[in-house]
């Protein structure tokens, strides 16, 4: 860390946000307690802030987050910090075209994380010569030996094999980091750091068992009087060397559509293909908008804005991890609008990695296509019912379901809206439908119109946040009676959100209507109709409320 931080990263020690430092992503964020000493070091912390560590007030959590100025992400979640550093070493060559270089600090037991190598692969596929990979290699994990042990020669095969640069160095020499990180390289270079945990201290070095626990007190002395009594000159202070200020200023203020949709009235087209569309419009007009796409671009129609702006598209193929985590190093010092887009049921791997998105606050955009039942014959495996469960429960997320062209070029642009779609002031019932359903709920509508029974029909386009206002509203209008209908499972979908957002309203009657069970093969119509959400089972459901109301008097 010493090595990295004042000898080789150029960076503004009093500008921890300027566009032309050095990136440093900690991937091993229990190492958090060396992290915060480099800033001690460089006089942006006080050394008593140290001190403070984990306690409750204090800003030095056991685990970085970006609410420190030094942090780019969030640290914790081992094997994630990498495809980060990928992002913003891709943004640093290929959209910035600038000098700044990329480090990224793993242990040895995050390289048994799949995602680690998803990262090494793309790093190695776009040849990103600005990302250096530090590797502790030092034999301990949390509960045993990490699988290599510390067999340095197998990590550096491996990382060859992948196509990085690999030096093995003694960690411990300043000498052969300085000499490794000093070298010119026209791929990924991996410094893979052989060390050993707790060196210089007999009671724990190489020792299970120690890690992140806090040194007895007695033994804490001991050791700082070792210390001490090794250092020759403890006045001295070390500064970072300056970056070459060749990096273009961004401004993502005014990112804007040039004009509102232009679809006719009737006109149908696929949302996901609504979405390439006003991607391209949206990139036509703003040069900071990027795209990425796990393999599926033909199918999400990002491929229309990769044929209008190949340079500003990044192909992340079948690594739907490592593309969230790209995505957050894109958007890192708010260089990049990001879009991200695939099947949304291959969201779901990517997971832990959108959780940490969201601790972080990374303003990432993603795009799943094909959810709910709406890809029909593919079979559950690709359906995404779980996707909208899944993003309601990261506090930072905000989910749009469009149903048409002009809810999706909208939803490209906009933060929040909600409609009604379909009222009279002789409505007896409110149903709220999204995606497709909405289209099931309408066509109901016209249904029950021809038997004097009135629909009020919403939209809600965001499902988080949801318009709890209107919803409540319009449902006070019908006399309670609410009906919530969806293509996606109940856990967690539109119904539990409304559900939700009324738990404390009286004289309400809700009515859910979703999948019940996993979904097989069939065409979408035949699959709404077997699990009881189309327009047939919509019509039936508001009868048998408003006929157990009537009863009810």
């Amino acid at each position: 860390m010493s090595v990295l931080f004042f000898h080789t990263m150029k960076y503004h020690p009093e500008d921890l946000r300027n566009f032309n430092n050095d990136r440093f992503i900690l991937s091993k964020g229990h190492a958090a307690p060396a992290l915060y000493s480099m800033w001690v070091e460089t006089g942006f912390l006080r050394e008593s802030e140290l001190l403070s560590l984990c306690q409750v007030d204090s800003t030095l959590e056991g685990h970085p987050k970006p609410k420190q100025q030094f942090m780019d992400a969030a640290a914790a979640s081992l094997g994630h910090g990498l495809g980060i550093a990928c992002g913003m070493a891709y943004t640093g060559k290929y959209f910035d075209k600038a000098s700044y270089r990329v480090y990224c600090l793993l242990g040895d037991g995050e390289l048994s994380e799949g995602a680690v190598w998803e990262a090494m692969s793309f790093a190695s596929y776009y040849q990103l010569d600005n990302l250096v990979a530090i590797m502790d290699i030092n034999r301990l994990g949390l509960s045993d030996q990490a699988p290599l042990q510390n067999y340095v020669e197998k990590y550096q095969k491996r990382c060859e094999a992948f196509g990085w640069h690999a030096i093995i160095v003694d960690g411990h020499s300043v000498e052969e980091l300085c000499k490794a990180l000093s070298q010119p390289c026209h791929q990924p270079t991996a410094i893979i750091a052989k060390t050993i945990k707790g060196k210089g201290i007999p009671a724990v070095e190489d020792k299970l068992g120690w890690h992140a626990k806090p040194l007895p007190k007695e033994m804490a002395d001991m050791v700082l009087k070792d210390l001490q009594s090794r250092m020759t000159n403890s006045s001295k202070h070390l500064y970072p060397a300056m970056p070459t200020e060749d990096s273009p200023p961004v401004s993502l203020m005014h990112i804007r559509m040039p004009s509102a949709p232009s679809y006719k009235a009737g006109e149908k087209i696929a949302t996901r293909k609504a979405y390439g569309m006003a991607l391209a419009k949206l990139g036509r007009y703003n040069e900071r908008v990027v795209a990425l796409d796990g393999d599926t671009n033909n199918l999400t129609y990002s491929e229309i804005f990769k044929n209008e702006y190949p340079n500003r598209f990044v192909e992340c193929y079948i690594a739907q991890q490592n593309m969230v985590s790209v995505a957050m190093g894109c958007a890192a010092h708010d260089r990049n609008v990001v879009f991200a887009s695939t099947l949304a049921s291959f969201f779901t791997r990517a997971y832990d990695q959108l959780r940490m998105a969201a601790i972080s606050d990374s303003n990432i955009n993603l795009c799943g296509s094909h959810c709910g039942l709406s890809t029909g014959e593919e079979g559950p495996s690709v359906m995404g019912l779980e996707d909208m469960a899944m993003f309601r429960a990261l506090p930072t997320a905000t989910i749009f379901y469009p149903c048409d062209g002009v809810s999706t070029e909208k939803a490209v642009e906009l933060a929040a809206i909600t409609k009604v779609v379909y009222q009279n002031k002789e409505d007896q019932v409110t149903v709220v439908a999204a995606g497709v359903t909405l289209h099931e709920a309408l066509v109901a509508a016209e249904y029950l119109k021809k038997e004097r029974i009135y629909v009020r029909v919403i939209d809600p386009f965001t499902i988080k946040p949801l318009d709890v206002k209107t919803i409540i509203d319009h449902t006070r209008a019908t006399r309670g009676c609410i009906l919530t209908v969806e293509d996606h499972y109940y856990e967690g979908g539109l119904g539990e959100a409304v559900c939700s957002a009324m738990v404390n309203e009286s004289g309400f009657s809700l009515h859910c209507l979703a999948v019940s069970h996993i979904p097989r093969s069939g065409k979408p119509h035949e699959l709404l109709k077997i699990y009881g959400i189309d327009r047939d089972a919509i019509a039936q459901a508001i009868r048998k409320m408003l006929n157990n109301s009537t009863n009810a008097k």
